[in-house]
């Protein structure tokens, strides 16, 4: 039996009618997701419960079950899966709260604020093998190699991460291969598995696959841009958060670049190194003001862009309908929340 609704009659072109095109879907997942997530263990509920009021757009299910959705999909499998997605990206935001010290996400106080770090990485690997249990359950070797092989990459890419912050020499190169480990595989597993589930031919499969992973660079990208162009109440965490914890983003890459490489501007790359190498706040307007000034911002936006007119250009391999057009919309998306 079909699980998928019915194409509209008119393709999404935004965010709200690409999230109603995945809605009933998604009210399995949630559905799900507070099914699984109950313990006999009091704290691990009272976090759970936290989590999902906490709210989010829940992007990487909703990758998934779009992706199914392009692939032809007629089944039930991407319910579980999208789960396990969310799963995976849920145990790692508790565990980055926790190495980032962070205090806000979504605009409501972290886990980690309210319980204290132990339980939030406890509470981290109980997502974590809970998302193995329902993986198991799928009982579909390949999905599991992709699902367990996307979850080593990300724990790479949290250490590599790790070793960057305060890093003021860190370039493009270096940025992108964390954000393709902390982010992007996850896209392109959510997009890839759909292909998967809906028996593409794998060439199509690949290209769902490299939708994604221009997606999440596209998307993190703007998320790096949004931390010195939004404000907290937009952003949902605290402005200037990167630049407290030493994390040499785009953005202050590209403004360092600029300014060490015009004479006039040593005062500025030397403010702009010793932000990085430093962290804090002190100088937050003064840096914000030479990044702004370097033309950086626009830079930024640039690159993420371009990923995101690749991420378009993936979908071309896939047959046309409406969950195809939502995923081109969900590109367009994850940089008109910039600029």
């Amino acid at each position: 039996m079909n699980s998928m609704p019915a194409d509209p009659v008119s393709p999404p072109t935004d965010f709200a009618a690409v999230r109603e095109l995945a809605a009933a879907d998604m009210q399995r997942v949630d559905a799900l997701i507070r099914h699984r997530l109950s313990s006999d263990v009091v704290l691990i509920n009272q976090i759970a419960d936290h989590i999902i009021a906490s709210g989010g757009k829940r992007l990487r299910p909703m990758l998934h079950v779009l992706a199914a959705g392009a692939a032809g999909y007629h089944g039930d499998q991407h319910i579980k899966l999208a789960a396990v997605i969310e799963f995976i990206h849920t145990s790692t935001l508790l565990h980055d709260d926790v190495v980032d010290e962070s205090d806000l996400r979504r605009g409501r106080k972290t886990a980690n604020a309210l319980w204290g770090n132990a339980a939030s990485v406890l509470v981290g690997d109980f997502l974590y093998s809970r998302s193995f249990q329902l993986m198991v359950e799928l009982d579909d070797m390949r999905i599991m190699r992709i699902l367990a092989d996307t979850t080593n990459i990300i724990a790479q890419g949290e250490v590599l991460q790790l070793l960057n912050i305060g890093n003021a020499d860190v370039d493009e190169a270096a940025y992108l291969a964390v954000i393709e480990r902390k982010t992007a595989v996850l896209f392109a597993a959510a997009t890839e598995l759909g292909g998967i589930l809906g028996g593409l031919p794998e060439a199509q499969i690949k290209a769902l696959r490299r939708y994604g992973m221009e997606l999440g660079y596209a998307f993190q990208i703007a998320d790096d841009l949004l931390d010195y162009v939004s404000d907290a109440d937009t952003l949902g965490k605290n402005i200037g958060d990167d630049l407290a914890e030493g994390k040499p983003t785009l953005p202050l890459i590209y403004a360092l670049q600029q300014t060490q490489a015009d004479p006039a501007k040593a005062e500025q790359a030397q403010s702009l190194r010793h932000a990085i190498e430093h962290g804090g706040l002190d100088s937050l307007e003064r840096i914000i003001a030479a990044i702004r000034d370097s033309g950086a911002l626009e830079r930024t936006h640039a690159c993420a862009v371009a990923h995101a007119d690749a991420a378009c250009d993936a979908l071309a391999a896939l047959p046309a309908s409406n969950y195809r057009d939502a995923l081109a919309a969900l590109a367009d998306y994850s940089v008109q929340r910039t600029f």
